[in-house]
């Protein structure tokens, strides 16, 4: 395959790059308006039971689910006669607008739960009605009609429509900086790495290409399914930075056979018979653990994946396609506009010293001098810091995500200190096929019951509102909303934090309650407690999938059974250092200040963990794959494991640590993020590379093989031959050395 590709590269390059050109215009045409179909959302398992709750709320009742809340302050007081009479007319006004159902205010009703201790705030809740696309729209134009300043009152929006929307603009805005900050960085390392401004580029275009031609790629898939608007971040994040992995390893194997005297035509030939191979298998990694996050039903986790596969098949095409026809195109001139000449001493060939591949080869001789000290302490080091991980809190993403001067995160912060219920953080008991009017009796013996749940301010229901087990308030026109023909829902207005442990317990507390009639409990901390629960069943899965492919695909590679292993287990080893930083800063709330001043929640987003460890385990055998190919190698050509090491480190390391820096540079520009979310995403994966790429491949890899020895190519009898007649290597088809008779010598080794 690799023979053809490079027969067709070699034959064509300029109609390559024709065909490149046309592709990518067509893709920025394509998926130029990609991030307005995207959506915020999509942290919920569809199936699970909160989610068949608020199907149902939807359908029955349209005003159910309050989704959009104006916080009214009055600083004379929400009783105030002109604060009233404003309020009253701000509920009226919203009530008749197209697409809004359910507005309820403090005014109406004179609810507690709308009003907060010290007076001087209401709320009017109310659902806009439609698909989040069609909501986003409807708030969009209403939103400037009611913010602000109106007599006696100021409104200030806030909701999960709201938060959705300002997710949804910052996380545009967050994109756009990141892209700014980390093309001219990550120029200026290939610039830096290269020593010439030509071939700095060509891993940049390659990069351009993959991001634009998955931005199409998505604007297709919104066609078929939700897409999160988060996966534009991994695009540009894997884009640039797989783009540079691959750009990197391919230049400068190609550089290597052109200073060794090859011809560019021969170069590119041996280099897509090498470096190609090992780039296609790293890619084909990379996608497989990527891939496993379609096994989870959220479509943010999926997204992830859509963009991830995308993104990494485009750039490996791209790298292994275009990349060899511009390298065709420039020849010799690949190492034209040294930029760094003016700060070094040149060579008398005109090349610079190889001081990268001397500096890895004194790490290398180090480490396999002395394998056991090396392993103690970094296996120690990336134990300690994935300490922390064990005190781990899971939560929701919420309005704290948002940047504290965000007008959702104000509102519901007033609403979290100030109110002595959650009225937009209710838990939803929804029974279908049970009448409220003709099963009154039983629907006020229920409420009564979860009226007495530890956390519960008030149960609201057709039957009347209840607070501690007993009837607070008559059944009233405002009940009305509670039943319709054929079903009923009771709101339960908690105390609690809305995604906290209590409120997690509370929900476990309402669904062993003993009801009448069958129920579904829905609201923000039962999606908590079900995302959770649909986690821990798929992970499993997940786990297997993406270990057991890994694993298979590195054993093509290396024939051993042994090393594939040792891989799995260094890579799950140094993503727990990564996640346990990650409960250090952001759940614990050190170095908050640092890091741009996020609000401190005191748990991690429950999906997190999984999306971080899909994407941070395919960089890292990524980067596996691109030190064991050369490690495997020399060791095909010598049998000496400890010098296959050292080879190994020379030849690959300056390339995983440069690949590694640009890629942690293009993480932490998203971790510069306002959304907290990306922010830990950002973050958290750019010290997964690093500690990847520097504690891992650096020093943890080498001396593990150096203590394995032999060991490490260890496979069974039938696997051998399997791995003969299948496996694959950088060096090509593994050599085979047989003895032959020979009229004129015995013995010749063939």
């Amino acid at each position: 395959m690799f023979e053809r590709l490079a027969r067709l590269t070699t034959a064509r390059p300029r109609l390559i790059l024709f065909l490149a050109l046309l592709f990518a215009a067509g893709a920025v045409v394509l998926g130029g308006g990609v991030a307005d179909r995207l959506q915020g959302g999509g942290t919920t398992d569809p199936a699970a039971e909160s989610s068949q709750a608020a199907r149902l709320l939807d359908r029955e009742f349209a005003a159910g689910r309050p989704n959009l809340a104006l916080l009214v302050k009055a600083d004379a007081g929400v009783d105030d006669p002109a604060v009233t009479a404003e309020a009253k007319r701000l509920t009226e006004r919203l009530a008749a607008e197209h697409d809004v159902q359910g507005v309820t205010s403090y005014w109406q009703a004179k609810s507690p739960a709308l009003r907060s201790e010290n007076g001087r705030y209401g709320l009017v809740v109310a659902r806009v009605t439609g698909t989040e696309t069609e909501a986003d729209d409807t708030l969009k134009a209403l939103a400037p009609h009611y913010r602000g300043s109106h007599g006696p009152v100021d409104v200030s929006i806030g909701g999960a429509a709201q938060i959705r929307a300002e997710v949804q603009d910052t996380s545009r805005e967050d994109l756009a900086r990141a892209e700014v900050i980390a093309l001219p960085l990550t120029l200026l390392i290939l610039v830096l790495v290269f020593r010439s401004a030509v071939a700095a580029l060509l891993p940049v275009i390659i990069g351009l290409i993959a991001i634009v031609g998955t931005n199409a790629s998505l604007r297709v898939i919104t066609g078929f399914t939700d897409v999160s608007v988060f996966a534009l971040n991994l695009t540009t994040a894997l884009g640039l930075g797989l783009a540079v992995d691959y750009g990197l390893f391919i230049v400068r194997r190609y550089r290597e056979e052109l200073h060794g005297g090859a011809p560019p035509q021969a170069a590119v030939r041996t280099t897509l018979g090498t470096a190609g191979r090992t780039v296609a298998f790293s890619a084909l990694t990379v996608a497989v653990a990527l891939s496993a996050m379609l096994l989870f039903p959220m479509y943010y986790l999926r997204s992830f994946a859509y963009a991830g596969i995308s993104v990494v098949l485009i750039a490996a095409a791209a790298a292994l396609v275009v990349l060899p026809a511009l390298l065709l195109v420039l020849g010799r001139r690949i190492d034209a506009l040294d930029l760094t000449r003016i700060f070094r001493r040149r060579t008398a060939e005109g090349t610079a010293p190889d001081a990268s591949g001397r500096r890895w080869r004194r790490i290398g001789e180090a480490v396999v001098k002395r394998p056991v000290v090396f392993a103690v302490t970094a296996v120690a080091f990336l134990v300690a810091l994935g300490a922390p991980f064990l005190g781990v809190t899971f939560g929701n993403i919420d309005d704290r995500q948002l940047p504290k001067d965000a007008e959702a995160h104000q509102v519901h912060q007033v609403i979290r200190d100030g109110f002595t219920s959650r009225p937009t953080g209710e838990l939803d008991v929804v029974a279908q096929g049970v009448d409220g009017r003709s099963r009154a009796t039983d629907i006020a013996s229920y409420a009564t019951t979860l009226s007495r749940l530890d956390g519960v301010v008030r149960v609201n229901s057709s039957a009347g509102t209840y607070a501690e087990g007993r009837l607070v308030q008559q059944p009233g026109p405002a009940n009305a909303r509670y039943t319709t023909t054929g079903a009923s829902y009771l709101a339960v207005e908690p105390s609690l934090e809305d995604v906290s442990p209590e409120s997690q317990d509370l929900v476990r507390a309402i669904r062993d309650v003993p009801s009448p009639f069958p129920v579904l409990v829905g609201g923000g901390a039962a999606e908590l407690v079900d995302t959770q629960d649909t986690l821990a069943d798929r992970l499993p899965y997940a786990l297997l999938a993406m270990v057991g492919v890994t694993m298979i695909l590195l054993f093509l590679m290396t024939g051993s059974v042994v090393v594939p292993l040792k891989a799995v287990v260094l890579n799950v080893l140094s993503l727990s250092a990564t996640f346990g930083a990650l409960v250090w800063v952001f759940q614990d709330g050190h170095l908050s200040g640092l890091l741009g001043d996020f609000t401190v929640t005191g748990f991690i987003p429950a999906t997190l963990p999984v999306l971080m460890f899909c994407v941070a385990f395919g960089l890292s055998m990524d980067y596996e794959v691109f030190v064991l190919s050369r490690i495997k190698e020399e060791y095909d050509r010598t049998g000496d494991t400890t010098r296959a090491i050292v080879f190994g480190l020379q030849r690959s390391g300056g390339v995983v640590t440069a690949a590694a820096a640009v890629l942690s540079v293009v993480l932490v520009a998203i971790g510069t993020s306002q959304i907290t979310n990306m922010k830990m995403l950002g973050l958290g994966l750019a010290l997964a590379v690093l500690m990847d790429a520097i504690v891992v491949r650096g020093v943890l890899v080498p001396s593990v093989m150096q203590l394995l020895g032999r060991a490490n190519w260890w496979a069974p009898g039938p696997l051998r031959r399997l791995h003969g007649r299948f496996g694959i290597s950088e060096g090509g088809p593994s050599e085979t050395v047989v003895t032959v008779p020979s009229p004129s010598k015995a013995g010749e080794r063939v």
